[in-house]
């Protein structure tokens, strides 16, 4: 337990050259409010809760997290996960889920869980990834579009009705709004990637929606300061039923936490997280968030990567976010209150756009078929139904891929059997009475039916060498059918023998009952000694014939 606890040598430091870690801390901070507050509406809970979550979950992640880097917070592929919630079970049970998965977080650090990560398939992230950049811009279709009350089970359909509500009666000011904001931060961060566009563009169209009085949604009022801490949201009558989602919560912002801080470390020289401790200081982060009435946190891989290039140290940087983003609470409240949702809006589409890395994409799609059509189908089931479902049927599809894979790479060669002296009429009948097979590669479920069963239809031999010295795995599905080949060979009165069995297919094939008829006699270290006995059997066997 202890060594998921934070020590007082990773903060030194900080304190000891506070000025650069303090600078990157207040920019993160001015990437950081517009997409709060942005993320915050588009999960159902409003911008409030946006705000709560990036303060309360930011700082206790960069206290007790594994990564120097990670700046936690909303997130628009956590924001996917929760507008279902929110339409079935109200704010109260995205507030409860949110809880249950800090537990389940915390569960998982302990069991040190954290490194599993790594196993995660990269055409499965790619796709889940592109996935969720467009299922967000789905969302802010209705806010970009300044249409209210869109209607549809799924992203994709709301955001439809939002298209037909908007040409029944089209009123470009929203729409112009959330082009502009987009466009300025997409094209000003490509040339001043430092400097924070997001904020800029919100600020200047907040002025002029103000000015001139245009007709825009906006934010609306926001609490000053973070409520109290409460429990009243727990919805313990429906647990069970919050569950599996509060499951999928704890698997999304693992997934997403680890990967943003692994996406640090590639930034940043010389440093490398510690994954159980970041699962841990999630945990914490996101059992903290509902109590304040946020919703659950991942870490963030677009502040985390301003936070790295703005030049940050140590951890110092993202709690000095968080304190930033509470000063602005406690004291900027109605400021905020006047954004315009179409320039979050705009804010959130600009993200989507640098979610995706195209050059990924475009690598993955040259690489093979197998791993463009696992992107492909893990992308289209992210838009079309959720990122859960996406993610499982993805890693099935590539663990199906996977091992049709590596069962092409087993195979069964007939060798020739030249490789020692032999002389005359005595290697003309070697040659015509023996055959050795060299098995290569895995014989395991799906591959031994392929190949094996060929065994069975050998002709004209008396003796069949079975070299095993390159079977790289054997399962109880290869062993049966090794077993079943022996069989028919030995029933047509073919002798079989073994050489370079390892002692753990060794051990396999005796227990299931798959050695030779000779038992252990059958099984030699190596092909020249199985060669010397089938040498010796073959005049026994022409006597008495």
């Amino acid at each position: 337990m202890w060594a998921l606890l934070p020590s007082w040598s990773e903060w030194k430091p900080a304190f000891r050259a506070p000025g650069a870690d303090l600078l990157s801390g207040v920019i993160v901070a001015l990437v950081a409010l517009p997409l709060a507050l942005g993320f915050g509406i588009s999960s159902g809970l409003g911008a409030a809760a946006g705000l709560a979550t990036a303060i309360v979950a930011g700082a206790l992640a960069a206290i007790f997290g594994g990564s120097r880097f990670q700046v936690s917070g909303p997130t628009g592929a956590m924001t996917v996960v929760l507008v279902p919630i929110v339409t079935e079970h109200g704010a109260s049970g995205v507030l409860t889920v949110g809880l249950m998965a800090g537990i389940m977080l915390v569960a998982l650090a302990f069991a040190g869980v954290g490194r599993a990560v790594r196993f995660m398939p990269v055409p499965v992230i790619e796709g889940f990834t592109a996935g969720i950049a467009v299922v967000i811009a789905l969302q802010q279709f209705p806010g970009a579009l300044g249409v209210s009350g869109a209607e549809g089970e799924k992203v994709w359909q709301s955001a439809f009705d939002a298209v037909c509500r908007f040409f029944d009666d089209p009123h470009w000011t929203a729409p112009l709004s959330a082009l502009v904001v987009a466009a300025v931060i997409l094209i000003g961060g490509r040339f001043l990637p430092k400097l924070p566009f997001a904020l800029v563009a919100v600020v200047v169209a907040t002025l002029v929606a103000s000015v001139f009085d245009l007709p825009l949604a906006r934010v609306g009022t926001i609490p000053v300061g973070l409520p109290a801490p409460s429990l009243g949201f727990l919805q313990l009558d429906q647990l069970t039923t919050l569950l599996l989602p509060a499951l999928a919560i704890a698997a999304l912002a693992a997934l997403e936490s680890l990967l943003s801080a692994t996406a640090a470390d590639a930034m940043a020289v010389g440093t490398r997280h510690d994954p159980d401790r970041e699962l841990f200081g999630q945990g914490l982060a996101n059992i903290a968030a509902p109590l304040f009435g946020g919703v659950p946190a991942t870490g963030a891989i677009a502040r985390t990567a301003v936070n790295v290039r703005s030049g940050a140290r140590t951890k110092l940087a993202a709690l000095t976010h968080a304190v930033i983003l509470a000063g602005i609470v406690y004291l900027a409240g109605g400021l905020v209150a006047d954004i315009p949702i179409a320039a979050l809006a705009g804010v959130l589409i600009a993200t989507t756009v640098r979610m995706v890395e195209a050059a990924s994409l475009a690598a993955i799609a040259r690489a093979s078929r197998s791993d463009t059509l696992v992107m492909t189908i893990t992308f289209l089931i992210t838009v079309a139904f959720d990122l859960v479902t996406a993610v499982v049927i993805g890693i099935g599809f590539a663990l199906v891929l996977a091992v049709r894979a590596i069962a092409r790479e087993a195979s069964l060669q007939q060798v020739p059997l030249d490789e020692t002296d032999h002389l005359g009429d005595e290697h003309d009948l070697l040659r015509d009475h023996i055959v050795a097979y060299r098995i290569d590669g895995p014989v395991f479920f799906a591959a031994a039916h392929r190949f094996l069963l060929e065994l069975a239809d050998v002709a004209d031999v008396k003796v069949v060498i079975l070299r095993m010295s390159r079977v790289s795995a054997l399962d109880t599905t290869g062993a049966l059918v090794l077993a079943d080949a022996v069989t028919k060979l030995e029933h047509r009165h073919i002798t079989v023998l073994m050489s370079g069995l390892r002692d753990d297919h060794r051990a396999r094939l005796a227990a299931m009952g798959a050695l030779p008829a000779g038992g252990e006699d059958a099984v030699f270290p190596d092909t020249d000694a199985a060669i010397a006995y089938a040498r010796r059997l073959l005049p026994a066997t022409r006597k008495a014939r």
